[in-house]
C-alpha cells in the first residue's frame, strides 16, 4: 500500500477518534475527552496534509470526510446508542460508493 494511504487512513482514524471524544467530553466540561479531542484533531490535520503532497485536495477531502462520516455513524450506533434510519443509512452507502468509484476509477489518485 503508496505511503499516502497509510497517511490518509491515519487521518481518517485520528479524526474519528476525536470526534467520538468529542461527544464524550459533554461541550469540553471533561479534561481527558477533550484532550482526546485536540491532539486527535492535530494529528488528522497533520496526516492530511502529508497525503496533499500527492493526491488533490478535493480527493482526499472526499475520501476523509465520506469515511470519517461513516465510520462515526457506526461508533455513535454501537458506542453511543444512536441510530439512524433507512434514509440515513442509503445516503452512507452512496458516500461508500462515492469513495469506491473515486479510488478504483479516478486517475487523479495514484494507486
Amino acid at each position: 500500500m503508496p505511503k499516502h494511504y497509510i497517511f490518509l487512513i491515519a487521518a481518517i482514524v485520528s479524526e474519528v477518534i476525536g470526534t467520538a471524544a468529542l461527544n464524550a467530553s459533554a461541550q469540553f466540561t471533561r479534561l481527558v475527552p477533550a484532550a482526546v479531542v485536540t491532539i486527535s484533531y492535530g494529528l488528522s490535520f497533520y496526516f492530511l496534509s502529508l497525503t496533499f503532497k500527492v493526491m488533490p485536495v478535493g480527493v482526499v477531502y472526499a475520501i476523509w470526510s465520506g469515511l470519517g462520516i461513516v465510520l462515526i455513524t457506526l461508533i455513535g450506533l454501537f458506542a453511543f446508542g444512536q441510530k439512524i434510519d433507512l434514509a440515513a443509512a442509503l445516503g452512507m452507502g452512496l458516500i461508500i460508493a462515492g469513495v469506491l468509484v473515486i479510488h478504483l476509477f479516478s486517475h487523479t489518485t495514484t494507486h
